[in-house]
């Protein structure tokens, strides 16, 4: 005899399952160690991988501009070959010449050469000691002899000149042969100078036509 409050009938325990909150799928299409094992976690959106190619490929771009704009030494002198020797006379000849010329700073002694960094834009004023003969100089060659006050002269021969930025001179009368690079803003005073000092310190050579 069943009694009236009492409910005998049979419970489906598949629709248990789908009340019990906690008798889910343990490896649900939601679960992390699902999206891990089968590489389904969270990606980068297109957008943002854009970003971060686009970065790096903006600063190789801004390193490549600055470049191209950025101006170039145009100091010939600098690339002269060398005689290979470091004479008594050269380094006589470094240390005498002027500490200071207009419109540069104080000279800075490296090796063969003495430089006198500009104070505004344009080139620095440099002097080499012990370059190689000119290969141009020749016996039709323009050759400028200048004097300084109560110094006989030095010739120089002109080997390079840059619109606008200078010229490159050689003294080829004397031993060894020294090379002078004038910015188009040094004027006539650095040349005449140092032709004095070459005078004074270094031998006086014939012209060598090769």
């Amino acid at each position: 005899m069943t009694s009236a409050g009492s409910d005998d009938t049979p419970q489906d325990p598949e629709n248990d399952k789908a009340d019990d909150p906690a008798a889910g799928d343990l490896a649900g299409p939601e679960d992390p160690a699902v999206d891990e094992r089968y590489g389904a976690g969270s990606r980068l959106s297109p957008a943002l991988i854009a970003t971060l190619v686009a970065i790096p490929v903006m600063v190789i771009a801004g390193f490549i501009a600055f470049a191209a704009l950025r101006p170039e030494t145009v100091n010939p002198v600098e690339s002269y070959a060398s005689d290979g020797s470091a004479s008594a006379d050269c380094t006589r000849l470094l240390d005498a010449a002027p500490q200071r010329f207009e419109g540069f700073g104080d000279k800075e002694i490296s090796g063969d050469r003495a430089t006198w960094p500009a104070e505004a834009s344009g080139d620095d004023l440099t002097l080499r000691c012990g370059v190689t003969r000119p290969a141009e100089l020749s016996p039709t060659s323009n050759l400028q002899e200048i004097h300084a006050a109560g110094r006989a002269g030095v010739q120089w021969f002109i080997t390079d000149t840059v619109d606008g930025s200078g010229q490159a001179y050689v003294s080829v009368d004397h031993r060894p042969y020294v090379a002078l690079w004038v910015p188009s803003n040094a004027g006539n005073g650095p040349i005449t100078d140092i032709s004095g000092l070459i005078d004074q310190t270094l031998e006086r050579g014939p012209l060598d036509f090769g």
